[in-house]
C-alpha cells in the first residue's frame, strides 16, 4: 500500500511539502536560527505554467533549492533581517580616520535612505534590478551623476560587507554605473583666449568686481586648485624664489566648520613658479589685506591671503558665487556672451594654455599635481582648433627654414 503524500496531480510530494485546500504548494523548513519558516508558491516544479491570475513567480522547489544551498554555506537567514539603511550605518561605523569629504559623503547617504523608502528595504530582498531600477530613477527625478555615483560608492562596499559576512550571496550594487545611467555631467572646458581678455577686461574696469581681478588673475595663470588657492597664506608666497607653496587645502563643511586637509595624493604637493604678472598680483594683494583684529588661525595655518566680512577666510564657495555674478552681469549688459567660468575652468584654461605653448608633459604633470600623466593630458587638455592651427604653421615654418628637408 503506497501512503506517499501526493498533490492534485498525483506527483508525490517530498518532506516539508504540502498542497493547500486552495491548490497553493508550501515548504516548512528549519533555518541556521532553529526557526521554523514556510515558504509558498502557486507552483510546484520549474516546469509548471504560470497560473492566469496569479502572481508570477519561482516555483516551491527552485526556492527549496536555495533554502537548502543557503542552509549549507550557512548564510544568515532573511539577510540578518537588516535593512539597506541599517548595513550603511555599520559600514560606516567601520569606516574611521577618513577624510572630511568622505565623512560628507556618508552622511548625505545616510539621510537620503532615511527619508527614501529604498533605505526600508530588507538587504536580501534587493536584486540587481532593484538597484539599477533605484539609480535610474533617482536621475530621472533630477539627482546628477556626481551624485548618484557618490550613492552607489557608498552602498557597494556596504553590500560587499554582507557579501562577506554572509548576510547575503550576491552584491546587487556590483554592475558598471556607465551601463545604467548615463552621465549628464557638464564638461568643463578651457576658455578661449578672446573669453579670457573680455573676462579680465570687465573685472578690472567694473566698480564692484575690481577688486577680485588679481585673484581672478591667479587663478587663470597658476593652475591652483581653488581649495589650494584659499587656503594660501602670507608665508606660502616666496618673492625671493619666485614660487608658491603649496602643501595644503581649505575646505569648509556643515557641521564641522573650516578644516585644513592635506592634498588627496603625495603629487598635490608641490612648488609653483610665479611669473612677474601673477607676482605683481600677489603684490597688491597683500598691500591691500586688511589686518584683522583676531588673526584668524585654523589647524595651525594663520595669515589667509583673502577674508571676508567677518574676518574669517573666504572658501571655495564666496570665488564661485563672485565668478557666477561676474558671468551674468556681463552677459546681461553685453550681446556677445561668454561661457560659464568657474575657478575649475580658470585651472582647465591654465593647463591648455601651457599644453598648447608645448610644455613638457611631466612638468606640467608636477604643476598641475596630477598623480597620475594621463589625467593631465586626457582630461584637462582641451586644444581647439587655433591650438592645431598655430601647431601646422610652426612645423611648415621650420621645414621650410631647414635646408637639410626638401619639399617635394
Amino acid at each position: 500500500m503506497n501512503n506517499k503524500r501526493k498533490d492534485k496531480k498525483g506527483r508525490i510530494l517530498r518532506n516539508g511539502e504540502i498542497q493547500l485546500g486552495n491548490g497553493r504548494y508550501r515548504y516548512k523548513y528549519i533555518n541556521n536560527f532553529g526557526e521554523e519558516k514556510y515558504v509558498y508558491s502557486w507552483r510546484l516544479d520549474v516546469h509548471d505554467p504560470q497560473l492566469a491570475g496569479k502572481p508570477i513567480e519561482v516555483s516551491l522547489r527552485e526556492k527549496e533549492r536555495q533554502i537548502q544551498a543557503d542552509i549549507f554555506d550557512q548564510i544568515t537567514p532573511e539577510g540578518g533581517k537588516l535593512t539597506v539603511l541599517e548595513l550603511t550605518e555599520i559600514y560606516v561605523s567601520l569606516k574611521k580616520n577618513v577624510r572630511p569629504t568622505t565623512e560628507a559623503s556618508y552622511r548625505t547617504v545616510i539621510n537620503l535612505l532615511k527619508k527614501d523608502p529604498f533605505g526600508s528595504n530588507r538587504i536580501d530582498r534587493v536584486k540587481l534590478s532593484d538597484a539599477k531600477s533605484w539609480l535610474i530613477k533617482m536621475q530621472k527625478d533630477g539627482k546628477g551623476y556626481s551624485t548618484i555615483r557618490t550613492i552607489r560608492g557608498v552602498l557597494r562596499p556596504a553590500f560587499q560587507v554582507a557579501v562577506d559576512d554572509d548576510l547575503i550571496r550576491k552584491n546587487p550594487f556590483a554592475f558598471e554605473l556607465m551601463s545604467v545611467i548615463y552621465n549628464d555631467s557638464v564638461t568643463r572646458e578651457a576658455i578661449s583666449r578672446e573669453d579670457e581678455r573680455r573676462f579680465l577686461n570687465f573685472v578690472q574696469e567694473d566698480k564692484h568686481f575690481c577688486k577680485y581681478y588679481d585673484g581672478i588673475y591667479i587663478l587663470l595663470n597658476t593652475g591652483l586648485r581653488i581649495s589650494e588657492f584659499v587656503g594660501l597664506t602670507l608665508s606660502d608666497i616666496d618673492f625671493v624664489n619666485m614660487k608658491i607653496n603649496v602643501d595644503h587645502q581649505l575646505q569648509r563643511y556643515n557641521g564641522i566648520g573650516y578644516k585644513i586637509v592635506e592634498p588627496k595624493t603625495a603629487s598635490g604637493v608641490r612648488q609653483i613658479p610665479m611669473t612677474e604678472e601673477v607676482a605683481e598680483c600677489f603684490k597688491k594683494v597683500i598691500k591691500n589685506r586688511k589686518t584683522p583684529k583676531i588673526e584668524p588661525i585654523i589647524d595651525g595655518y594663520a595669515g589667509f591671503l583673502w577674508l571676508d566680512r567677518s574676518d574669517n577666510p573666504m572658501v571655495a564657495m564666496h570665488w564661485e558665487k563672485y565668478f557666477q555674478h561676474i558671468c551674468e552681469k556681463y552677459n546681461s549688459i553685453y550681446k556677445l556672451q561668454i561661457p560659464r567660468i568657474t575657478p575649475h575652468v580658470c585651472r582647465h584654461t591654465f593647463c591648455s594654455r601651457m599644453a598648447s605653448a608645448r610644455m613638457n608633459p611631466k612638468t606640467l604633470q608636477y604643476i598641475m599635481g596630477h598623480s597620475d600623466i594621463s589625467v593631465t593630458l586626457n582630461t584637462y587638455t582641451h586644444l581647439g582648433f587655433e591650438d592645431a592651427s598655430q601647431e601646422v604653421k610652426r612645423i611648415s615654418k621650420e621645414k621650410s627654414n631647414n635646408p637639410l628637408i626638401k619639399v617635394v
